[in-house]
């Protein structure tokens, strides 16, 4: 066990290597380890600590045996037989292992409210037996001074100069820039936009495993990718080829709160630009503010606020209960310049296992309270609350305390198993990755479990795989390889040649670079910043000279070129040139035959070309209103037509066709019948409910009609002419989200519940008109006539007794009873009264049996009448009780009298 206490002798052999990012600190620690027959440094990172390893074995720092080397984080585990060296994180360090040579890099970190007691502990105490060497920032030599006052200091510059680069935007920044942010979230979005703008990202995260880290950077260190997408893990030595770093966050939770970065914390990122002699420059980008000048300085001349306390935590324990323990983990510091920081999440389980009785029964010695602890230092990978992982270590703590003192295989199988499965997204992935970590570590302690090599197979395995997987997403998400391939080849070329397909797909070197759509180009938005200018200046030149190409065919295409789609857009071959829009001038009706049009073209088109171009489809379009429109063009300046036929005529095209008969009542009453002659040539008819243009109904010319006036009140036509009825349909379900106005376009006369087309009503109005009946409130007319039902005027004011509803009206409707009724009731017709009405039926079935009799009696035959109870034989017709399942209960007799009093 190490003491607290720092130790009360000091040889000359500690020294402190301090100095910014670039200085060459930890290359220096791994030259002087290599220097001692027997070594340890600990690092920040696994991530750092893996690439060094790497490095080592690779022969980077010269020729080094695998056998000679171990790595020890707190989930990956190489230990040779006889290890020389040991790569290690800073809390996987096993400082009671005497070596030659011992290094702490980045021991600013000691400053850190969840790591720093463990970065302070290695400060105080750990040792190499001939030279021990503390690596970290500037801002710790006052610190380091009072405790450690007969260490030996060297200031190392840094090799590269670092300057202010200033705001970009995403699409501006160079090759081979960092973009920091500090979550998940942000990361991905951006690593998103980059992929669009620049062909693909790589992504470093803490949270990713060594595997997916080590494959993300191979990706960015290759050149594949020229971006990197990072939080502050790239802050920590990770050694990569950048040039710039760029800031689109400057705040980020620290486990506790939002905060914004301290200077020095910035600067440890920024500093990550340049390598060795190559000068780095920093910025910001995105909604991240521009740094203010003092920050800037302090950043360009590594100059920050002294770190004057250092977290600390009482590292001389007592195991004798569990209460001893906690309250000697609350121990006071023993001496200036340390401070105690927040409970770490070890001291948390501890406190809340202390309240669960399963735990406390099996806490019966001092080596018990030894075990819980140990079971404790399991790191919370998976960021859960402190009662779920608490619960987690209470598990573990007690198969460690039962039986064969080791872990159930079963129960450990099942959590691996869990994990084992590389479908999902990123988040899934990743969350899969953080709980493998927790089986990884458990499965490296070896006294926990009966065969831990196995285990140790296992979780690995499982985490390569997901690994693997999540770099594999990570790729396919973030990285175009085809774009980026096409702007390394760009790269420093002056002339390169675009070409079109028939499709007209752009492409350059075979690779896609935009698209031209009628008069429109959809420029690939990768194609920008310098590399791209000769690609981009391809693409313009064949864009320009194609677009102007197409400006000539369509202004000598024949009109069959051209179409009209649902939406008010013309076509031209199939691509769309043009929108209509009926915003003019307002100087009259016939408007709908002269809209404008808002021309789809690309800047590129102007001058005459594009002149051209805006008068053939003015053209086009105008004329094809007035093909597919022509009933209502027949209406403009009609010589033959008098005063009052003119203003109906005027009404009836400012209405789009059609006008509601009792709307315009008092304008019927002046018509002449040679007025309305006139208007019958003209195509008007003059219905019983409507005076409408039939020609108008025809698929082609209502849907015109519709898009018309869809588009002169601002709507969509395409949605209007989803939820008008299908071509062919007579009758249908009224929809709230059409306007009657439209629906009377469409050709149909909007009920409250229904719609019908104008000519089914009109024959509807025939059938009345046969059973000698009119609407109350409208002309008389002769069923003879139902072409011209305001001819004749015979029936005027005659209102016969009622009439019945008939299996033909509802089958012309297409609708139920209850509609039927309703429908009539709209139009001015009443319902008779029950009485009247059964004495109606009853006297129409007599008349029936008494013709029926006599047709029999001429034939010479005589009716076989069924015997009826004497009791109903002479009953009269109105004692006859009323059958309720008689269809004449149902049906309604209708009479025309005087309309409801609400209409």
């Amino acid at each position: 066990m190490l003491n607290s206490q720092p130790p009360k002798q000091w040889s000359n052999d500690v020294s402190i290597v301090l100095g910014p990012t670039n200085t060459g600190k930890t290359h220096l620690a791994l030259e002087r380890m290599l220097a001692y027959p027997t070594g340890m440094i600990g690092l920040p990172l696994r991530l750092l600590a893996r690439e060094v390893y790497d490095r080592l074995i690779a022969g980077h720092f010269g020729k080094v045996n695998a056998a000679d080397l171990a790595l020890i984080t707190g989930e990956e585990k190489i230990i040779p037989p006889k290890p020389r060296y040991y790569i290690c994180t800073v809390e996987a360090m096993p400082v009671s292992k005497s070596v030659d040579f011992l290094a702490v890099d980045e021991v600013q970190l000691a400053t850190d409210l969840e790591r720093g007691h463990i970065f302070t502990d290695r400060i105080l105490h750990a040792r190499g037996t001939q030279e021990t060497m503390l690596l970290g920032a500037e801002t710790m030599r006052p610190i380091l001074s009072l405790l450690l006052p007969r260490a030996r200091f060297d200031t190392r510059s840094r090799f590269s100069a670092l300057r202010w680069g200033g705001p970009k935007k995403l699409s501006r920044l160079p090759r081979r820039s960092a973009i920091a942010a500090f979550s998940a979230q942000n990361v991905y979005a951006i690593a998103e936009l980059i992929r669009q703008q620049k062909g693909g990202a790589a992504v470093v995260m803490g949270a990713l495993s060594p595997r997916t880290r080590n494959a993300q950077v191979a990706l960015y260190q290759s050149g594949e990718v020229d971006f990197l997408v990072a939080t502050d893990a790239i802050g920590m030595g990770l050694n990569m080829d950048i040039d710039h770093v760029v800031f689109a966050q400057t705040r980020k939770f620290d486990g506790r709160q939002h905060r914004a970065l301290t200077a020095a914390e910035l600067a440890q990122i920024a500093g990550r630009a340049g390598r060795h002699k190559s000068d780095g420059s920093f910025g910001v980008t995105g909604e991240a503010e521009a740094f203010d000048e003092e920050i800037i300085a302090r950043i360009e001349n590594h100059d920050f606020e002294p770190v004057k306390n250092m977290i600390w935590r009482n590292a001389e324990l007592d195991f004798t209960s569990i209460d001893s323990l906690i309250i000697s983990l609350e121990a006071p510091t023993p001496m200036a310049g340390l401070s105690k920081g927040p409970v770490a999440d070890d001291h948390a389980a501890i406190n809340f296992l202390r309240r669960v009785p399963d735990v406390m029964d099996l806490l019966n010695s001092r080596d018990d309270v030894m075990r819980l602890w140990d079971v404790a230092q399991i790191p919370d990978f998976r960021k859960t609350m402190t009662g779920e992982h608490a619960t987690l270590i209470g598990d573990i703590f007690g198969f460690l305390s039962r039986g064969n003192a080791q872990i159930d295989p079963d129960w450990i199988s099942s959590r691996i198993a869990q994990c084992d499965n590389i479908e999902g997204d990123l988040d899934t992935l990743a969350t899969r990755i953080a709980h493998i970590r927790t089986w990884n570590y458990v499965a490296h302690k070896n006294s926990w479990l009966a065969d831990p090599r196995h285990w140790q197979d296992q979780s690995r395995d499982v985490e390569d795989k997901l690994s693997d997987a999540l770099h594999a997403k990570l790729t396919q998400q973030f990285v175009d390889r085809k774009s980026a391939a096409l702007l390394r080849r760009l790269q420093g070329r002056e002339e390169v040649t675009a070409t079109l397909d028939d499709n007209g797909d752009i492409s350059i070197e075979g690779e896609y670079a935009g698209r031209l759509d009628g008069l429109v180009v959809q420029r690939d938005p990768r194609l920008t910043g310098a590399a791209t200018g000769a690609a981009r200046r391809a693409v313009e030149h064949l864009v320009a000279q194609e677009i102007r190409n197409r400006a000539h065919l369509i202004h000598a295409a024949e009109d069959e070129a051209f179409s009209l789609d649902h939406g008010g857009v013309i076509l031209w071959r199939g691509m769309p040139v043009g929108r209509t829009s009926f915003t003019s001038n307002d100087s009259g009706p016939e408007d709908v035959f002269t809209p404008s049009v808002i021309l789809r073209a690309d800047e590129t088109l102007n001058g005459p070309a594009r002149q051209m171009v805006d008068a053939r489809l003015h053209k086009w379009v105008r004329d094809r209103l007035r093909q597919k429109l022509a009933p209502l063009v027949g209406l403009i300046n009609v010589d033959a037509l008098d005063g009052a036929a003119r203003g109906l005529a005027f009404r009836l095209l400012e209405a789009g066709g059609s006008l509601p008969r009792q709307e315009i009542a008092p304008l019927l009453k002046q018509l002449e019948q040679s007025s309305r002659a006139g208007l019958r040539q003209c195509g008007v008819r003059f219905g019983a409910f409507n005076v409408f243009l039939p020609d108008l109904l025809r698929p082609a010319a209502a849907q015109h009609n519709v898009i018309a006036a869809s588009l002169a009140a601002g709507r969509d036509p395409r949605a209007d002419l989803h939820f008008l009825p299908r071509a062919g349909i007579t009758s249908a379900r009224k929809a709230d989200e059409i306007p009657p106005r439209l629906y009377r376009a469409y050709g149909f006369h909007p009920f409250k519940s229904r719609v019908i087309r104008f000519d089914m009503l009109e024959r509807l109005a025939d059938l009345i008109r046969s059973a000698g009946t009119a609407p109350s409130g409208t002309e008389a007319v002769a069923p003879q006539n139902a072409e011209n039902p305001e001819a004749q005027n015979t029936n005027a004011g005659q209102h016969p007794a009622g009439f019945q509803i008939s299996d033909a009206m509802l089958s012309i409707l297409g609708c139920s009873l209850v509609d039927m009724d309703a429908i009539l009731s709209e139009l001015g017709y009443a319902a008779a009264e029950a009485e009247d009405l059964r004495d109606k039926i009853w006297q129409k079935a007599q008349k029936s049996r008494s013709a029926s009799k006599a047709k029999y009696k001429a034939a010479g035959r005589k009716k076989q009448a069924k015997p009826k109870p004497q009791s109903k034989k002479n009953k009269h017709p109105e004692q006859r009780p009323a059958n309720p399942d008689s269809p004449f209960a149902v049906l309604a007799g209708m009479k025309i009298g005087t309309p409801r009093s609400d209409r």
